[in-house]
């Protein structure tokens, strides 16, 4: 068997997606790699199909629980044996799972970094053929990558006590150049073969609001997607809990998760969502890494994240099966507040010395502030996050809530000049809020302590609204004219870019959305422009044509038929098939196995356990509904 016959078999897939072959194809020959690719892009495919073809064992090494259940299920469901091995299983689970894979049942094996060292573990790693280690969130390993588990450190003595030293792969969906040399350093891969596919997702629709009433666009947002899967993150679990109870309240099919909450609890409402026994799943970012959920369509932020990295990653969970998925950020000025207090209440780095804590900390603050300017810009969404993780595009993707935004260049030289000034005036010693008051001419207790009543620029845009006031400072930030300090004041400072300003060198141009002229929103509020793409309403599309309300009818009654099948085998229902299964056999309508196993994600093994059942409800429905045919190509 090859790794072509491997991919269709198991997975029901004719080829293979951008960068897995190369990475296949590294590991196959020997060599270590590292893959960077975005959630959803079949990393662990890339570590599955060879683990079925070199021999012996494959360790994947996974820090997430709900991770290793998610693949292993799906890999049995597919006729590939996997097991899994961590604190989740009772000793007498445990103990029995390495004896079946000391007799060579399981190809694959899912290990938590943590029991890398145990005797037990040890003892049955020395006395096993383990062909390749595979380590899932690779960027873990880093202590500058944005989720640190000094577990992680442990891999590097595990593979140097084995006899014979295997293939070494790592992936990782975030990494910036510093990570990527910290995974390459720190797990020693040697001469590793490095796929880096780019950090773009196009079915997912990029969108940031500044609503004044958030819940009441929440609220708004999930009517539009009524029974569809989403995700809320809220940041605090107090948070978590006011939105979970409105949602409840409002009738929408709702649960939640955060540490506060019993693992049992945790673990049933995890379950419920997976399930689809609760269609929205409201929670702190402690939810959602790992989960393998293919049909959640949407992601909301309530809050905005602490950095990029976080961002990139929670609406990941979006879209994992390629399908139309929307992302949607709800801004507020608090939100910056309580990501600086997370920050500097950090006890995740107590163990480190004060230098490497202080480091860690500034550069906290540092990737903060990048994303608060991503709420700010008015720049393409997709091309600022592209360019973060060092890619480069045409600024323009047609796909995020700017780009879909009408937009007009407006000469905002003189707002500019009058806040570089004032920074100047006061010798660069307050904050961003403090400027602004002054330059606007409030009459606050703290700007007549401050003595910045008396100052030369106060009251000298007196006649510009603060909303286009903030707005001018955000941009001015933005484009490095000016900065801001690290620290918990966040002093406004001057920049090397400022004196431009100041001596009318250049104009400043910025963009600004031509509804905000019209309509006067709040303080910081974006216009969002008319939403011309991204998931619609009650209807599904393939390659940009609507679904038939036959074709709907057919894939409503395909839903209900993997619902019952995965009831009946106690699986999620996205393991027995994805939406984007569904979505093909309401597209090609195969009536014949052939047919059947042409339909993207159908292999031979998923076909014996559950093609003639599909099969005869396609058959039925269409009966039911009979209507013209159409030609129909398969996409792989």
């Amino acid at each position: 068997m090859d790794k072509y016959q491997v991919l269709k078999q198991y997975f029901g897939y004719d080829s293979f997606r951008q960068g897995q072959e190369k990475l296949i194809d590294g590991i196959l020959s020997g060599r270590d790699v590292l893959g960077i690719m975005p959630t959803g892009s079949g990393k662990s495919l890339c570590f599955q199909v060879p683990a079925l073809l070199l021999g012996g064992i494959t360790l994947v090494i996974s820090p997430l629980i709900s991770l290793m259940k998610d693949q292993v299920s799906a890999l049995n469901q597919a006729g590939v044996h996997a097991a899994y091995l961590n604190s989740s299983l009772t000793a007498s689970q445990y103990y029995r799972a390495l004896a079946y894979a000391r007799e060579g049942r399981y190809p694959i094996i899912y290990v938590a970094p943590e029991r890398l060292l145990t005797e037990e573990f040890l003892d049955f790693a020395l006395h096993v053929r383990i062909s390749m280690i595979a380590v899932d969130e690779a960027h873990c390993v880093s202590q500058w990558g944005q989720d640190f588990r000094p577990s992680y450190l442990k891999i590097v003595e595990f593979i140097q006590r084995l006899p014979v030293r295997p293939v070494v792969s790592a992936f990782t969906a975030t990494a910036t150049r510093e990570v990527r040399e910290d995974i390459i350093d720190i797990l020693m891969l040697q001469t590793p073969e490095v796929v880096a596919t780019g950090y773009d997702r196009p079915n997912l629709y990029l969108e940031v609001r500044s609503p004044r009433d958030k819940y009441g666009a929440l609220k708004g947002y999930v009517e539009q997607h009524a029974g569809q899967c989403g995700i809320v993150y809220c940041l605090t679990r107090r948070l978590v809990e006011e939105v979970c109870q409105k949602l409840i309240k409002d009738g929408f099919s709702v649960t939640r998760y955060h540490a506060g909450l019993s693992d049992e609890e945790r673990r049933k409402n995890q379950d419920d969502f997976i399930y689809d026994r609760a269609s929205i799943m409201v929670a702190t970012n402690a939810f959602g890494m790992g989960i393998d959920k293919s049909n959640v369509r949407y992601v909301v932020h309530y809050n905005m994240p602490k950095n990029l990295e976080s961002y990139f990653q929670e609406i990941g969970r979006a879209g994992r099966d390629g399908e139309p998925s929307d992302c949607l950020l709800l801004y507020g000025g608090q939100d910056v507040v309580t990501n600086q207090l997370f920050i500097e209440n950090n006890q995740e780095n107590e163990a480190l010395d004060p230098q490497a804590r202080g480091l860690i900390m500034e550069r906290d603050r540092e990737r903060l502030k990048k994303m608060t300017f991503y709420c700010f810009t008015n720049e393409c969404l997709r091309d600022y996050i592209l360019r973060y993780f060092g890619e480069y595009g045409s600024n323009y993707c047609g796909h995020c809530s700017n780009c879909l935004s009408q937009f007009e260049e407006t000469d905002v030289t003189e707002i500019a000049r009058g806040i570089v000034a004032c920074v100047e005036s006061c010798r660069q010693r307050y904050g961003a809020t403090v400027i602004l008051d002054t330059v606007h001419g409030a009459n606050t207790v703290k700007l007549r302590n401050y003595r910045m009543n008396e100052n030369p620029s106060y009251g000298s845009l007196a006649q510009t609204p603060v909303y286009r006031l903030r707005q001018v400072m955000n941009y001015l930030m933005l484009k490095e004219y000016l900065t801001v300090t690290n620290d918990e004041f966040a002093i406004v400072k001057l920049t090397e870019k400022s004196r431009e300003i100041l001596d009318g060198e250049k104009p400043v141009m910025m963009k600004l959305a031509r509804e905000q002229e019209r309509t006067g929103k709040g303080a910081g509020e974006k216009g969002t422009g008319e939403k011309s793409a991204g998931t619609k309403k009650g209807r599904r599309s393939v390659g940009g044509a609507d679904f038939s309300p036959r074709e709907e009818s057919l894939f409503e009654k395909l839903r209900l038929l993997r619902m019952e099948t995965a009831r009946e085998e106690k699986v999620p229902p996205y393991i027995v098939f994805s939406d984007k299964t569904l979505t093909h056999m309401c597209i090609v309508k195969p009536r014949t196995r052939a047919e059947m196993l042409s339909v993207t994600g159908v292999g031979e093994y998923k076909y014996e356990k559950y093609g003639e059942r599909f099969l005869a409800c396609i058959s039925q429905a269409l009966k039911e509904q009979p209507g013209e045919e159409t030609e129909t190509v398969k996409k792989g």
